[in-house]
């Protein structure tokens, strides 16, 4: 028995390629529409109802292998038409054969090249009619459209996330498999996305190819590029509807509405203790596998952040580059310079919803609460003694230990906290910070001593 594909069979193998030549696939799909696949097929009859039944396998394989004949011996991919083939083989040869008149820059595909031009014209024939937004490839303006509509139509089969991109779906998609298919070819790293690969490289060759017109900052990828460039127009395109804050980048627009939302995506498996961001989950994970990343190369200290790092290095430094403007004290920290100004200003901004009381320090409330509800989360494990502060137990242990790890530059004394060298540094320098606003006659080194004198002018009892 002889069968013939007729038109209506012929139409799913007509399958969309990355923009190959048009007049080739006019061909090849006329030459597919064209032929007819003869497949002997067996007649095989009912032993109850004498039914003649077609058994339509081996016209299926024969299908298949036309469909797509042409097969990648390297990674076994099958593509329809040859004039996709070829480009495919291109990834494997590294091949560039189309190149740039105007920059000297090659690619591998001739639509790769064409789109690359009109960054040299500026040509963004594809607008938005919603907004406006103009850009230089179609499907670019596609994915666009889907912020306008909220369409999503990809989604995840194992996790239920959708996104409004394909290859979205794809990178998202090696989160569940683990697969990373491009390493570093320098330190073995390996990268889910191409992207990655390349920005990493730039690690090894110091490549800094974006550079800013205006301050002549440069970035190795341009996204960076384009971030950096809202500090000098001061553009933040991401607002929120719900308290009106913009931002001047997306992943921060997107952590703050987790703010509004209560949503917590990362959880940790050990305590179950929840973050609203990835890095926040990475940096706490450290408390349980005790890492340390980030070791000073002057003592050798190990921090979990990178930032702390920063910041301790400043000790051997001497580096203290916040200034006070009132009056001209420095500080190492951005934060400090923060909390020390409102020292003037008087600003309490952090108050207890219990008793009302405010504080000019997050940490100081979060002590104070303790108050409230008698908690002392930190016990020593020599002899049990529990303190609402960590900071508290840490000193404690040096009963224990014997650790006295503050010494005087001067004469050589130790002492097992900090504030104690600091406020023992007075003797030697003469300093009084702590000086009396009513009568403005006297100084003290130690503020518990201002406190008495002022109850002097108060007439409080000491």
């Amino acid at each position: 028995m002889r069968s013939t594909l007729d038109q209506e069979e012929l139409e799913p193998l007509q399958v969309k390629q990355e923009e190959p030549e048009d007049h080739q696939i006019k061909e090849e799909q006329e030459d597919l529409k064209h032929q007819q696949i003869k497949v002997e097929e067996k007649d095989v009859y009912c032993s109850q109802g004498e039914e003649q039944i077609e058994l339509k396998q081996e016209t299926d394989t024969c299908m298949v292998e036309r469909r797509k004949p042409f097969s990648c011996v390297i990674c076994k991919k099958c593509l329809t038409f040859k004039s996709a083939f070829e480009p495919h083989m291109r990834t494997h040869t590294c091949e560039k054969p189309f190149t740039c008149v105007t920059c000297g820059k090659s690619f591998s595909h001739k639509h790769s090249l064409t789109r690359h031009m009109m960054t040299h014209t500026s040509e963004k024939p594809f607008s938005c009619v919603t907004c406006g937004k103009s850009f230089n490839r179609k499907q670019s303006l596609t994915q666009h459209m889907m912020i306008h509509t909220g369409e999503k139509p990809f989604s995840c089969v194992t996790c239920g996330k959708s996104f409004s991109i394909k290859q979205s779906l794809t990178y998202h998609m090696m989160t569940h498999t683990g697969e990373k298919p491009f390493s570093c070819v320098n330190c073995g790293k390996s990268f889910s996305i191409k992207q990655h690969l390349t920005q990493h490289m730039m690690i090894h060759t110091g490549g800094k190819p974006f550079s800013c017109v205006t301050c002549g900052k440069s970035f190795s990828m341009k996204q960076n590029l384009t971030q950096h460039m809202m500090i000098h127009t001061g553009g933040k395109p991401f607002s929120c509807v719900t308290c009106g804050k913009s931002f001047s980048r997306k992943d921060f627009f997107t952590q703050h509405m987790m703010i509004h939302t209560g949503e917590k995506p990362f959880s940790c498996v050990t305590c179950g203790k929840s973050f609203s961001r990835k890095d926040f989950f990475t940096q706490h994970m450290m408390i349980h596998t005790g890492e340390k990343p980030f070791s000073c190369v002057t003592c050798g200290k190990g921090f979990r952040h990178k930032s702390a790092l920063t910041q301790h290095m400043m000790i051997h430094t001497g580096e203290k580059p916040f200034s006070c403007v009132t009056c001209g004290k420095s500080f190492s920290i951005k934060q400090k310079l923060t909390r020390h100004m409102r020292i003037h200003t008087g600003e309490k901004p952090f108050s207890c919803v219990t008793c009302g009381k405010s504080f000019n320090q997050k940490q100081s409330l979060t002590r104070h609460m303790m108050t409230h509800t008698s908690e002392k989360p930190f016990s020593c494990v020599t002899c049990g003694k529990s303190f609402n502060r960590k900071q508290s137990l840490t000193e404690h242990m040096m009963i224990h230990t014997g650790g006295k790890p503050f010494s005087c530059v001067t004469c050589g004394k130790s002492f097992n906290r900090k504030q104690s060298l600091t406020e023992h540094m007075m003797i030697h320098t003469g300093g009084k910070p702590f000086s009396c606003v009513t009568c403005g006659k006297k100084s003290f080194r130690h503020k518990v001593s201002l406190i008495h004198h002022l109850r002097r002018h108060t007439g409080e009892k000491q």
